[in-house]
């Protein structure tokens, strides 16, 4: 088999091989402590000139998060990485790196609701202007990036799950000298590397694929050490969104069947997808997959995908009539869940990206976990008839 072919064989000879640990232990110990101390004045002194990199606090270095790290960073082709407490502290820290009050960000439409609110909430009160562009527009991006400080992707995007071109949309942004960062939740390590596509900088939720279990909130960035070192710098010391060394050993259990997980998710989630686009009541499927080619960069699908469903069907029924599909946010575990966009239409807090993107009412996003397809499906088609008017 040639692992560089093979996204599933490639990511586990990675995950499965990382060196060796401390006392020949097959799982790295947790280095659970706030504190290490100074064998002497000179190392010390040393230290903190800068002369000597050690850890000396667990909110700069911590040797359990700075193996996860180093995981991510192979995973994703990075020379460094950065772990955070939340995904949303690893997009904060990252874009407030990079822009300064009066900068204009350019964002694709369609990105991830607390990203976007961070850019019209905080981001807009420091002189930020954000610009948003259908990334599947290449002369619109081209039109939009002259000037911007910084280039804000995902692909697929969130609810809509356009698929874009990443490789041909980093070489526009290296054109004008624009950084670019893209949130790769989506696909996980195992399925994109946008670094080798030409991208700056890559970002994921940790809670999500990369954990696995639903009991870790975590975030990440990676990318070449002079970007990384400048996060590292700038904001990571003093917004203090620092990744703990137990959610980091969380982590680590997490990558080690990644790629199995994913290769799950992915298999079920297109068996689900096909059943609902040929569903009589069903209008559309948001699935990247379903077409006849994945865009460059993109080697697999994961579980998360939407649906439109027509006006034959009541929303809240169905989503009452569910029992293996748990009502929900987030996503990336082992369970199955759904989040009907009426719901999201209907949110209080601060500006809402379904409403100023025209993300359909009518739509449902699922995470297709790992309960088994032909059970899902059960459980999906009796909701929908219960539903029917």
């Amino acid at each position: 088999m040639n692992e560089d072919a093979d996204p599933i064989a490639r990511a586990s000879l990675i995950v499965a091989h990382d060196g060796a640990n401390a006392y020949d232990a097959v799982v790295p110990p947790i280095a659970q402590t706030s504190l290490f101390t100074f064998p002497s004045y000179e190392e010390m002194n040393e230290t903190y000139k800068g002369n000597r990199v050690r850890p000396t606090y667990t909110r700069g270095l911590n040797p359990t998060v700075r193996h996860f790290e180093e995981m991510i960073a192979r995973l994703e082709g990075g020379e460094d990485a950065l772990g955070f407490a939340s995904g949303m502290a690893a997009i904060s820290s990252t874009v407030m790196s990079f822009v300064r009050p009066g900068d204009r960000l350019v964002c694709v439409r369609h990105v991830y609701p607390d990203a976007y609110r961070l850019f019209e909430t905080l981001l807009k009160s420091y002189g930020v202007e954000t610009v948003y562009v259908d990334g599947r527009d290449e002369a619109a991006v081209a039109r939009a990036l002259p000037g911007a400080a910084l280039f804000y992707l995902e692909s697929p995007t969130s609810w809509s799950m356009d698929a874009l071109d990443v490789a041909s949309l980093a070489t526009l942004a290296r054109k004008h000298g624009v950084v670019t960062a893209i949130d790769n939740s989506w696909a996980s390590p195992v399925f994109q590397q946008p670094l080798s596509l030409g991208v700056d900088l890559v970002l994921h939720s940790a809670s999500k694929y990369i954990g696995g279990h639903s009991d870790v909130v975590a975030g990440v960035v990676t990318g070449s050490k002079a970007l990384v070192g400048r996060v590292r710098s700038t904001t990571y010391p003093y917004l203090g969104g620092k990744l703990s060394p137990f959610d980091a050993w969380l982590l680590i259990r997490g990558l080690r069947t990644l790629p199995a997980r994913m290769k799950a998710h992915e298999a079920a989630a297109l068996h689900i997808a096909r059943r609902l686009a040929a569903h009589p009541l069903v209008e559309a499927v948001l699935h990247p997959g379903l077409g006849n080619t994945l865009p460059p960069g993109l080697s697999g699908t994961s579980g998360l995908f939407s649906f439109t469903f027509t006006e034959d069907v009541d929303i809240p029924t169905f989503a009452d009539r569910l029992r293996l599909f748990k009502l929900g946010v987030s996503w990336g575990g082992h369970e199955s869940l759904v989040v009907p966009a009426l719901v999201v239409h209907n949110q209080a807090a601060g500006p809402n990206s379904a409403v100023d993107f025209g993300i359909s009412p009518r739509m449902v996003r699922l995470h297709v976990g790992l309960e088994g397809a032909e059970a899902l499906w059960a459980d999906l088609g009796g909701a929908i008839e219960a539903a029917r008017i």
